[in-house]
């Protein structure tokens, strides 16, 4: 899953990509790198991160999810709105992504339920304002489990089927560096919830630990790619990257010893509609 965010702000790559072409054509190098979906959001969530209007996120996202999902790419929108999953829905988008699992929109869940789309629900304990303030638990694997576990069966009461929703463990999100990790290794436990397992660790603080005391956001690409592959070696469905490249290139390795088989050359591999 290859990151794009439409922003002014976030944390990596944030202006960058804030004009409608420069999305667009950094959502094909993506495709071309390997990504076999893009995750297309219009709003930052970093930690201390404020809100924005949901008429600036849909003015900054809906031409490029129009364009992409024209192009016949499998895009996925990060959103907190229901509005927004509502009309990106219509334009073809097959995956709502919401990093608060339907918690900050209280019409989030049912707008889902009456979509053809597939569900993200992370792990959240509130707002990205007050993110760090939240990182406060006896066991973190247990609890993250446990919480994850509580929303699944609240989703599926709102009515969205349980083959559609995906959980994610929240790296980085109301956890500090030790949680994260302490998450990461016990990956495999999520499995659990019976669910698809979508990771991200891509550029996130805690693999500061691994580099050089001043290494910005994207020098942390190389840790990203370990990490991604850990994940998908632990049953991760999928893992969510800034840097496609690096990542795809590890994984493939990876699949081709898992497999005793030669990797796929590159120029076969397509990321445009394939079945679910």
């Amino acid at each position: 899953m290859g990151v794009l965010n439409v922003t002014p702000d976030s944390f990596s790559d944030g202006g960058d990509f804030a004009r409608t072409e420069a999305a667009i054509a950094h959502a094909v190098e993506l495709v071309a790198a390997g990504a076999d979906i893009i995750d297309v959001g219009g709003e930052t969530t970093k930690p201390g991160a404020g809100r924005v209007s949901v008429e600036e996120e849909q003015r900054r996202i809906l031409p490029v999810v129009r364009e992409l999902a024209g192009r016949g790419i499998r895009v996925s929108v990060d959103t907190m709105n229901a509005a927004t999953a509502a009309v990106t829905a219509g334009l073809g988008v097959e995956i709502i992504n919401d990093v608060s699992g339907g918690l900050a929109d209280p019409d989030m869940a049912r707008t889902v339920a009456d979509l053809d789309v597939d569900f993200v629900a992370m792990h959240w304990r509130g707002p990205s304002s007050g993110m760090d303030g939240q990182a406060v638990y006896s066991d973190v694997v247990s609890e993250v489990h446990a919480e994850l576990e509580l929303r699944l069966a609240e989703l599926i009461v709102t009515g969205i089927a349980p083959e559609r929703i995906i959980v994610d463990p929240g790296l980085g999100f109301a956890k500090r560096a030790e949680h994260t990790w302490e998450v990461l290794v016990h990956l495999r436990r999520f499995q659990s919830l019976g669910s698809r397992v979508l990771v991200g660790t891509s550029r996130k603080r805690f693999l500061s630990s691994l580099l050089e005391a001043d290494a910005g956001p994207k020098q942390r690409d190389r840790a990203t790619a370990v990490t991604s592959a850990l994940a998908a070696e632990a049953g991760a469905w999928a893992v969510r990257v800034h840097d496609v490249a690096s990542t795809r290139l590890l994984l493939d390795a990876w699949a081709a010893v898992e497999s005793e088989q030669p990797p796929m050359p590159h120029r076969a591999r397509s990321s445009f509609r394939q079945p679910r």
